[in-house]
């Protein structure tokens, strides 16, 4: 299949969003799609499949000017979308998600529940998950098996085109590589893949052709042989970013924040105890699953604990609530934004006054003249890309949605500042934004503990770095002596040799 989307432009409302793109897209390639946050691809790939109706241009498929009224239509056609968040029914068995309103049946038009466990046992094989029950419950499934029944929702399909939209943000290494495999599969199959990704290590690994957005336009397209990172980033944001990780200035000061003996109800994590000092960005790696995110979680009363002391500026603190880590100082930017770090249907203005509506409030009513400049602010200083304040933030961009939890926070005042995948899903020029405020904050006297699955980006920002490895602390490595070899050795059981 060969499809061509010609001169492509949408609006929404006043906003316009694509400007006339170009983009072709052939059987058997893996054509990379990237682009800053906001940039129109998401909204390009949705035309394509029927979500959205272009305003102008057209789109060409084996030579014929083609409609999509839904996405089923496209789905039958062809072409599939696997997105970003993913579209499954939590409560429902993986075999129920795969075979929803497609069930198979026997010769007397009853339910064939053996033949659907069996097909979707050997649709899982053909992914490598050989150990997941079909019978299993996907809300019981971690984030990154539950993107894997994604991708076989799209293998059920025979597809001709797909689409994959940052399809290993949840994924381990290992589901990296599996999922890598069956993408490169599908490519000598004639299958046509469209890579949208933020991460550009993986689009020189597997991509043949890539495809550049800026502000709604098509930039250009080439051969990944025949180019290179620096350049890609170059058109992306329109200009160079010669250093990703921009110089951490602040002074460290005295221990503020204190861990001692940290352990989780459920058994998730054990004997934690670490430090923080003002000023200090103190990163945590290790393998997803290890519990680097449950330990956060625990710290901010989200996750009941067994045992241990928390000390804020040697003071104990009794946390059993988030509302009272608010309290005390400690503010956390969780990995799911979406339905943990925003509400979607709410405004810009509401999401970033919300954890600190009291400081806006005279006599029991919201001073709406300052909360609407404090909003106003925080787009102008954290350049999130919005019209206005009263912009609902389940329309913006992933990467201005992660702006918006940043500022919230910022608004909070917090002495502690708890960052779990802060960079997940946003472009390289939103990424330096944000190394850059995390750094300002440190510059005031902030502790700031980073959880990332992003080696790099943790020894790029991190003034020591903790690895957590099921569930315990496996070393802690300063900035000067760090390496990724090291990193990955300690978060998978090994020892370093002294």
């Amino acid at each position: 299949m060969r499809v061509e989307m010609k001169n492509i432009s949408k609006s929404f409302g006043t906003n316009e969003v694509l400007k006339g793109v170009d983009i072709t897209i052939n059987g058997g390639e893996i054509h990379a799609l990237m682009g800053e946050n906001g940039a129109g691809k998401s909204t390009l790939m949705n035309i394509l499949t029927g979500l959205h109706e272009q305003n102008s241009g057209e789109i060409v498929v084996d030579g014929t000017t083609v409609k999509y009224d839904n996405p089923k239509e496209a789905e039958v056609k062809g072409i599939s979308f696997i997105h970003q968040e993913m579209i499954n029914w939590p409560e429902m068995s993986i075999k129920e998600n795969l075979f929803l309103n497609k069930e198979i049946k026997n010769n007397f038009g009853l339910v064939d529940d053996k033949k659907m466990y069996e097909e979707t046992q050997s649709y899982l094989k053909q992914l490598n998950i050989k150990d997941i029950d079909p019978n299993e419950l996907v809300g019981n499934l971690t984030v990154g098996q539950q993107q894997m029944v994604e991708i076989v929702k799209s293998l059920m399909t025979d597809c001709q085109i797909l689409i994959m939209d940052e399809p290993t943000a949840a994924l381990s290494d290992k589901e990296v590589d599996v999922l890598f495999k069956v993408i490169r599969d599908l490519k000598d199959k004639g299958v046509g893949i469209v890579y949208i990704s933020h991460r550009m290590e993986e689009v020189f690994a597997l991509c043949d052709v890539i495809t550049v957005m800026r502000d709604g336009l098509s930039i250009d397209t080439v051969n990944i042989s025949d180019t290179n990172t620096d350049e890609v980033v170059r058109k992306m944001v329109g200009r160079s970013i010669t250093d990703y990780y921009p110089e951490k200035t602040s002074t460290i000061g005295d221990t503020i924040f204190e861990v001692k003996n940290l352990s989780a109800k459920d058994g998730m994590y054990e004997n934690i105890n670490f430090s923080v000092k003002a000023g200090e960005i103190v990163g945590f790696s290790g393998l997803m699953g290890a519990g680097r995110s449950e330990i956060m979680k625990g710290i901010y009363g989200l996750y009941e604990l067994e045992s241990g002391q928390i000390y804020l500026e040697d003071n104990e603190l009794k946390i059993s609530t988030p509302e009272k880590s608010i309290k005390n100082g400690i503010g956390f930017l969780t990995e799911d934004r979406k339905t943990e770090g925003l509400i979607l249907d709410f405004t810009l203005t509401d999401n970033v006054t919300l954890p600190s509506i009291d400081g806006f409030s005279k006599n029991g009513l919201v001073d709406e003249k300052t909360e609407k400049e404090f909003a106003q602010l925080m787009i102008k200083r954290l350049l999130i890309r919005a019209q206005s304040e009263n912009d609902i933030v389940g329309q913006l961009s992933g990467g201005n949605q992660q702006k918006v939890v940043l500022a919230k926070w910022i608004g909070v005042g917090p002495k502690v500042l708890i960052l779990d995948e802060p960079t997940r899903g946003v472009d390289v020029g939103a990424k330096r934004e944000i190394y850059q405020l995390m750094n300002e904050l440190a510059d005031r006297g902030i502790a700031i503990i980073v959880v990332s699955s992003d080696l790099p980006e943790v020894l790029g920002i991190s003034d020591r770095i903790i690895v957590i490895h099921e569930g315990k602390i496996a070393g802690e490595l300063d900035k000067k002596e760090a390496n990724q070899e090291d990193i990955m050795t300690l978060a998978t059981g090994g020892t370093l040799n002294e």
